[in-house]
């Protein structure tokens, strides 16, 4: 497939020139992230280059549109909703807005991605999983993007789970998604000179939900198996919220809570908590890959038995830097 490999090489360099681009304009503008104590940065940095990745997307939806007349509804679709989300991200990195006015938005892209769902399953209840999944995947993004290249190398992950996975013409899907990331990943990692800011860590995270709702449309994988390659963000993300909340703290606030951001603060470096995050996503992808071809139980089971195994080894992690 010598065309296809050349549309991706042209993914990754519009990324990369665009990220080029978004690195001066918030140079320029200003648009900077400061240090702080909710902070893993020590010097102030630009922010908003996820704009780049997001640029790249909609101009391979475009391109995809093109050259395959039949999934321009679909494209157009996915497209807007990945605006949106982006839109509010930047107007955030620019102007902070209130978390339920940011939701609301999310909610309404999730609300898109669920109408195809619905559109091509004609199951009313995986339409409502899709969208308090897609919802739920933008802010955990969003979360989980506080050091250099986590978030980034996290969705190249995906993206070559998936499309290792997803049949025919749909593997693109995941392979735009992983070169895009890959564009943007040497100014941000290991050294950042550019963050993703919420443009970029939200959309990613709808660009993944996306990939996730179309194999549990066009494949008879498990909707639990899905869930394999993104471990490590739904494991740290949802249990370090719902301790928050249980201990009784504002858990919509910023924090450094996390397993990552304790790692870190504890004297391990971005680049050394940012390759085990890759390390432990290699392994999850492995999972996933190697058990697609299940019966639809023993993939439920392995997915079940492989967050279990994470979710383990979460808390071992995090108690043991209690006595650090």
């Amino acid at each position: 497939m010598p065309t296809a490999g050349l549309g991706l090489l042209a993914v990754l360099a519009a990324s990369a020139a665009l990220t080029w681009g978004a690195r001066h304009y918030a140079l320029r503008r200003n648009l900077m992230d400061q240090p702080g104590e909710r902070r893993s940065h020590v010097v102030a940095t630009p922010r908003g280059g996820g704009i780049a990745i997001v640029l790249t997307l909609l101009l391979a939806a475009a391109a995809g549109a093109l050259i395959w007349p039949a999934a321009r509804l679909a494209l157009g679709v996915f497209s807007l909703g990945l605006a949106l989300v982006a839109g509010i991200g930047w107007w955030d990195d620019h102007r902070p807005l209130p978390a339920v006015r940011r939701l609301l938005v999310h909610v309404v892209a999730a609300a898109l991605l669920a109408g195809l769902v619905w559109q091509a399953t004609g199951n009313p209840l995986q339409a409502v999983l899709a969208l308090l999944f897609t919802t739920s995947l933008i802010n955990i993004w969003n979360f989980m993007d506080g050091i250099n290249g986590i978030a980034t190398t996290q969705a190249v992950l995906a993206g070559v789970a998936f499309a290792c996975v997803l049949p025919g013409p749909f593997a693109l899907a995941g392979w735009v998604l992983a070169a895009a990331c890959l564009g943007f990943l040497p100014f941000n990692f290991p050294r950042g000179r550019i963050f993703m800011g919420d443009v970029g860590s939200g959309a990613l995270g709808y660009a993944i939900a996306a990939l996730v709702c179309l194999g549990s449309a066009v494949t008879d994988i498990s909707w639990l198996l899905l869930l394999v390659p993104l471990t490590a963000f739904l494991v740290d993300a949802g249990f370090t919220l719902l301790s928050r909340m249980l201990s009784g703290q504002r858990w919509m606030e910023p924090h450094t809570q996390h397993l990552y951001q304790r790692a870190v603060q504890r004297g391990s470096g971005h680049t050394f908590v940012t390759g085990m995050y890759f390390v432990f996503g290699l392994f999850s992808i492995t999972v996933f890959n190697a058990c697609t071809y299940l019966q639809p139980r023993w993939e439920a089971a392995v997915a079940v038995a492989w967050l279990i195994l994470a979710t383990g080894l979460w808390l071992l992690l995090r108690k043991g830097m209690r006595h650090l």
